[in-house]
């Protein structure tokens, strides 16, 4: 019996990518970034998607490709990694497709050392990089950014309590 996989297809330019179905939590219109002082460099901030502060990861940089301004019709995909969860920046989804997994042909075998892709499948002809999140961010920057993340909020923690008392004392 043949195994299948399942991926969210997304673009950056013309070009086609793929996640793994699995990882993906959601994907919403593109929102206001807070910025993040002295995060990584592949992060571009942080957005608070219900109350959850979750970390945007700037897709082109990662993919070392040219940089351009997040649009009004671009989109977010709300991704899991092994460590955390982070929102990734991509031009469209342009849907979900079903490939069976000797249809996968793996990253190893193509080229050594495609750090962020797990393999690429053929659709028609074209060529379809998976995308491997927890390639994505290394260590170092993870480690990083829990640091980063936990800063930020302790310093709107403080402010929030400076208003209140501030508030509390003009009564």
């Amino acid at each position: 019996m043949n195994k299948s996989n399942q991926y969210v297809i997304f673009r950056l330019d013309d070009r086609r990518y793929a996640l793994y179905l699995s990882a993906v939590e959601r994907i919403i219109r593109s929102v206001e970034i807070t910025s993040l002082p002295k995060a990584p460099e592949i992060v571009l901030g942080i957005i608070n998607l219900e109350g959850q502060v979750i970390p945007v990861v700037n897709t082109r940089k990662g993919f070392m490709m040219p940089e351009r301004g997040i649009g009004l019709n671009d989109q977010f995909i709300i991704a899991r990694t092994s460590n955390r969860t982070i929102v990734l920046t991509v031009d469209s989804v342009s849907g979900i497709i079903a490939s069976e997994e000797h249809d996968m042909i793996p990253s190893k075998k193509i080229v050594a050392g495609m750090e962020y892709v797990d393999g690429v499948i053929k659709i028609k002809d074209d060529l379809i990089l998976i995308y491997d999140l927890d390639r994505f961010i290394s260590f170092d920057e993870d480690e990083l950014l829990d640091g980063t993340i936990k800063q930020k909020l302790d310093v709107t923690a403080k402010k929030r309590k400076k208003k209140r008392i501030q508030k509390e004392a003009g009564k």
